[in-house]
């Protein structure tokens, strides 16, 4: 008996084809920006991500081409690089430059040499070992350039997703000479 009354007015609602679209777009629109937001967010991260691994490259391209020993100058030079090449400013990026060694005899890297700028400390050598599965195999006496950024990526919109550390990592023979020095004068 009371499910007689249910099923006419269930009957006659899915009959009833007079809607309200401002009603409807006002329930769905929330969700659509919400959608259309995140999806800008996610494909911003990807694209930063990308530009900063190039812009990385770059980097330990030209460091690889030097063949005269290079300074404290030139590694300032490179953050600005990087800081040019990722529109980043301030403290934003950090820039990490370590020449390393393979030692066949001891089957290890060595540190050479590493210079930072912004707010990592230098690599040393017992750093170098928890990195080994990520370098190649090496002759004794070869030498890699690694080079390492931190570009802070902050979200245009609140997607659940906060600022965070854009970290890119890439190693490089040195091109034109058997070593990159470095001038500590």
């Amino acid at each position: 008996m009371l499910l007689r009354p249910l099923n006419s007015f269930l009957r006659r609602f899915s009959k009833d084809d007079r809607g309200y679209v401002s009603v409807e777009a006002m329930i769905v629109l929330p969700a659509l920006l919400w959608i259309f937001a995140a999806g800008w967010v996610y494909f911003d991260v990807f694209r930063q991500q990308s530009i900063s691994q190039k812009a990385n490259y770059v980097i330990g391209d030209m460091i690889s081409r030097e063949t005269d020993p290079i300074d404290g100058t030139y590694i300032t030079n490179a953050r600005n690089l990087l800081r040019y090449l990722t529109k980043s400013s301030g403290t934003d990026s950090d820039l990490r430059v370590t020449v390393v060694e393979y030692d066949a005899d001891n089957a290890n890297w060595e540190v050479r040499w590493s210079r930072e700028r912004g707010d990592q400390v230098r690599l040393q050598t017992r750093d170098v070992q928890e990195m080994v599965d990520r370098l190649p195999q090496a002759m004794s006496g070869d030498q890699l350039i690694l080079v390492e950024t931190w570009d802070l990526y902050d979200p245009v919109f609140e997607v659940g997703l906060g600022s965070f550390d854009i970290r890119t990592y890439s190693f490089t023979r040195p091109r034109y000479a058997p070593q990159v020095a470095f001038d500590n004068t």
